[in-house]
């Protein structure tokens, strides 16, 4: 059973005027089918206002579709019966930290979730401290959040939403506000847990350089899925890309610059390390 699924999926919302009349629909999400295994890296891909949040927060039943079925852990999220199950299986995190963070002391916020879902005290400490330290938080557990960084505070809110213990773990920009170094901590701390928990990671970003170990990359815009494969078959793509005013990783446009001056080298290098051993063959 996959663990997110959609199926001509279609939301809309209402678009006002000044006063606050209804002066017709819009459609951010237009008939898209997604499938996610249990267990893989899933990145989602597009410039800004082409869905990607929109889909992001159907996977929380955030939003629900206004056509079509969004499925997640073989739960509909129309259901309002289901909706319990549906957040426990599949925890979100923000852009931005400091909208998820509400507590006074990391270990106070990092203990919320598991408390609303009702698990006993013992066990909330329990989860609290092994959700810090597999995020590296663990000697934070005291201090206010106010006083940690963008990366750190991002790590605590991740660490708020494996105490709940999801299967799923959706992660929405978690790096655009972070300086580089932040952003390398947040994607490597997200790998490292999915390595040893086994969890479903699924990334939204506009970052090329995070989705290169995806298993599976989609590329939206209009609402639409325009793209889908793996990363190497997506990034090989440049000019198609383009067109969705999207990048490619640096060492990919390196290489395919190099490719264009006639150095025959294959399409797709994700890695510097592809691009020596592609250029030692040459010579």
């Amino acid at each position: 059973m996959e663990m997110i699924q959609a199926r001509e999926l279609v939301y809309e919302y209402e678009k006002r005027d000044d006063e606050g009349n209804v002066i017709g629909m819009s459609r951010a999400i237009d008939g898209i089918d997604v499938d996610v295994q249990p267990g893989q890296f899933v990145a989602i891909l597009g410039h800004n206002g082409s869905g990607k949040s929109t889909l992001a927060k159907h996977m929380n039943a955030i939003l629900v579709p206004s056509g079509g079925t969004m499925w997640v852990n073989g739960r509909d999220t129309k259901d309002p019966r289901e909706l319990m199950q549906i957040r426990q299986s599949a925890g979100m995190v923000f852009q931005n930290p400091d909208n998820q963070i509400i507590g006074t002391v990391v270990e106070e916020d990092v203990g919320f979730g598991p408390e609303n879902l009702g698990v006993p005290t013992e066990e909330i400490w329990l989860r609290v401290e092994e959700s810090l330290r597999s995020v590296g938080m663990l000697e934070y557990r005291t201090h206010s959040p106010n006083k940690l960084s963008g990366g750190q505070k991002q790590r605590v809110a991740i660490a708020g939403v494996l105490a709940m213990e999801p299967q799923c773990i959706v992660l929405d920009e978690p790096t655009a506000m972070l300086d580089p170094n932040g952003r390398k901590e947040v994607i490597r701390t997200v790998m490292e847990l999915r390595r040893k928990k086994q969890v479903t990671v699924i990334l939204i970003t506009h970052y090329m350089e995070e989705v290169i170990d995806a298993d599976q990359v989609y590329v939206m815009d209009g609402g639409r899925i325009v793209m889908k494969g793996t990363p190497r078959e997506i990034f090989s793509q440049v000019e198609e890309l383009k067109k969705y005013r999207l990048d490619v990783p640096q060492v990919t446009m390196l290489a395919e610059e190099l490719r264009r001056r006639g150095v025959q080298i294959p399409r797709g290098i994700l890695r510097k390390e592809e691009l020596l051993e592609a250029l030692c063959r040459f010579n």
